[in-house]
């Protein structure tokens, strides 16, 4: 039987997102320039009631950079509480490899989005901010083992 105590206790409503990860030959990763933050994104953004992460991730690339794409594995999930913003769980899928042609092609059709380029691994840190560079990296190192990673607040938890 659940205690009056245990009822009364708040369930966590985290916001949910999803987001590609796209490397280029050198493993650069395809970073984007919103309009709207002062640091650098991966293509996504928040997932949209009745949609899957999966869904959302594919809509968002479409929406972001006129691509439409086949998004890959799940490479890493992150737990991310935010005070400002409340609690956050990110999916993060492989994209994989954009072709040339896919390249040439992308568009900023919403205002959202200023610019894109590959960044360095190593310089992740320059363009976006601290628990998003972690993030990309575990990712990064999810793709390389071809496992799916579990995160907090962009690293793995401490046992």
């Amino acid at each position: 039987m659940i205690d009056s105590a245990e009822q009364a206790r708040p369930f966590a409503t985290p916001r949910v997102a999803a987001g590609a990860l796209f490397v280029d030959d050198q493993g650069g990763v395809l970073m984007l320039r919103p309009t709207y933050k002062a640091y650098w994104d991966i293509p996504g953004g928040y997932v949209e009631e009745g949609e899957t992460p999966l869904n959302a991730c594919v809509r968002e690339v479409q929406e972001e950079l006129g691509l439409q794409v086949a998004i890959e594995s799940l490479l890493a999930v992150d737990w991310a509480p935010n005070p400002d913003e409340g609690d956050k769980v990110l999916f993060v899928f492989d994209g994989g490899h954009l072709r040339p042609e896919q390249l040439a092609a992308i568009q900023f059709e919403d205002g959202e989005i200023s610019q894109w380029a590959f960044v360095d691994q190593e310089r992740l840190d320059e363009v976006t901010i601290p628990r998003l560079a972690r993030r990309v990296r575990a990712a990064l190192s999810a793709r390389r083992s071809a496992q799916t990673v579990y995160l907090q607040d962009g690293a793995a938890p401490a046992n």
